[in-house]
């Protein structure tokens, strides 16, 4: 099985990262083919001679992952799990139940060297104490953890534990790329209140949920009777009751509506007959989040509010992936009311930054009852957040003259090279998130940034990342932009180093009184 071109970087680059450190990071959208690339990195650890444990918290993610290791290397896999056991078995590849080896019983079994290798399935979930425990035994073992979240708060706690992000593939590039379906968000004009909903373990108690969610099925019934006739339906909700209430709400609509849960006995059934088109809505109380794909899926509604952008992403990931005659997924979204907490929307898929997410939501509510593509809306939120932050700067340059500062504020830096990777930056790792250090300060005041307005070790090191590619790009430095951008001109960080310091020179020859004759520094361009 060939792998795809960014599959192929991801691969690689975690057997680089092995080199550096012991545990590192995958992450790659849902419907981009993690399982295939850690079949194939557990084939090649297998060919060094290393035993390699696959590691989850779910029957059906083992079942999967010895089916594509199967499939896309030929290799066979032993079973930990229940009454089953690797030990004694000739196979070098096990998939493992967490359950099952977190018990000290279990574990004792093993020596503490003998997995080389632990590949982490769904790696958001690692944190937990039962995950510990196994990794801890086998603390001599390469780890590396694959997760579909998009999350930069999920990363920050993963940070806790892996040493690096080895590869990580957005669902913006996938989109781009071809690989996954395009997503259009609906906000639909439904006021659904979740002021009263109380928080457990850091979401929504689910029982609080379903008793807020009740008042509002019939209507939420009669916007999709409006928009999803036609479609391919999954529906998240957060009880099984609720579940069930809503499939003999919709198929009162004349929708052909199924229900699948936990204790559900014809669950293969059912799932197979939505497959095949018998149903078109499936209704399920959080069973379908991982380990489930039906491509088909054209329709997503998130019944479920969650402030968990790695579960939100893993409800929307069931439609995100290509089929045949599907031009986009339709995600369903409401104006959820709360006043406590940040809840999740369409815009967390898709914006690494959360102000524009904030302002993405925001387009989004005002568009209500008109589906919009994320990617467009994410270019006007981030058009509309740096012309915000423009406005701002405005002012605080003003400051900055009175103050008649030599150094470059990092945000007029960032602006004016539009660096939105930079402007959005939040750490993820250890040392990111410690201050920056006095070697770091002095290169930047070396560099003409004014280090006071960087507040991690991450943030300097990417800024001095950034000075030196210009640097060998032959791009302006930031005196230059300082300079410039205080004569009028605009977008100085995209000029050549000597385009800028041709205008320099030509501005100091007319005694520094201002632009050059003939020269309108808002509406100037450079040639080339």
């Amino acid at each position: 099985m060939e792998l795809r071109p960014y599959q192929q970087e991801a691969k690689d680059a975690i057997f680089d990262q092995w080199g550096q450190v012991d545990k590192t990071l995958l992450v790659l959208p849902t419907g981009c083919g993690k399982t295939i690339v850690f079949a194939k990195v557990t084939e090649e650890c297998v060919r060094q001679g290393r035993r390699v444990l696959i590691l989850a918290h779910r029957g059906e993610l083992l079942e999967q992952a010895a089916d594509k290791i199967a499939k896309a290397t030929g290799l066979g896999c032993a079973t930990e799990k229940a009454d089953e056991t690797c030990l004694g078995s000739w196979f070098r590849v096990t998939v493992g139940s967490v359950q099952t080896l977190m018990r000290e019983k279990r574990l004792q079994q093993f020596p503490t060297s003998y997995f080389q290798t632990i590949i982490i399935d769904e790696a958001h979930h690692c944190i937990s104490d039962s995950y510990q425990r196994v990794l801890q035994h086998f603390s001599e073992a390469k780890v590396l953890g694959v997760t579909a979240t998009p999350d930069r708060g999920d990363m920050k706690n993963l940070g806790s534990y892996f040493e690096s992000l080895a590869y990580e593939y957005t669902l913006p590039k996938a989109i781009r790329e071809g690989y996954l379906s395009p997503i259009r968000a609906l906000t639909l004009p439904l006021t659904l209140d979740l002021s009263g909903v109380g928080v457990q373990a850091g979401d929504f108690k689910n029982g609080d949920l379903a008793t807020a969610l009740d008042p509002y099925l019939y209507q939420i019934a009669n916007e999709m009777e409006r928009y999803c006739k036609d479609r391919k339906t999954v529906v998240f909700l957060p009880l099984v009751k609720t579940s069930q209430k809503f499939r003999d709400i919709l198929c009162e609509k004349g929708f052909r509506a199924a229900e699948v849960n936990g204790e559900s006995q014809d669950r293969a059934e059912i799932l197979a007959a939505f497959d095949h088109g018998a149903y078109n809505v499936l209704c399920n109380s959080m069973l379908l989040t991982e380990g489930w794909d039906c491509p088909s899926v054209d329709c997503i509604v998130v019944l479920r509010p969650t402030k968990v952008r790695s579960l939100y992403s893993q409800m929307v990931g069931r439609g995100t992936r290509l089929h045949p005659g599907k031009d986009h997924l339709l995600l369903l979204d409401f104006l959820w009311h709360t006043e406590r907490h940040e809840l999740c929307h369409p815009a967390n898929l898709i914006c690494e930054s959360e102000e524009v997410a904030r302002q993405m939501t925001k387009n989004l509510e005002e568009a209500a009852g008109c589906p919009i593509d994320l990617e467009e809306a994410e270019q006007q939120a981030s058009g509309d957040v740096v012309a915000q932050r423009e406005e701002a700067l405005a002012k605080q340059l003003q400051e900055m003259k009175r103050r008649k500062k030599r150094l470059v504020d990092p945000l007029q830096f960032e602006l004016s090279i539009q660096a939105e990777d930079l402007a959005g930056y939040v750490p993820a790792f250890g040392w990111e998130i410690g201050p920056p250090s006095n070697k770091q300060k002095e290169t930047l005041e070396k560099l003409g940034i004014l280090p006071d307005e960087i507040d991690c070790a991450g943030k300097a090191a990417k800024i001095l990342d950034r000075l030196d590619k210009r640097r060998q790009e032959g791009l302006t430095t930031p005196k230059q932009i300082r300079c410039l951008e205080r004569y009028g001109f605009q977008h100085v960080g995209s000029w050549r180093f000597e385009t800028a310091k041709n205008m320099i020179d030509r501005i100091a020859a007319s005694g520094w009184r201002g632009a050059p004759q003939g020269i309108n520094p808002v509406t100037y361009v450079p040639e080339g």
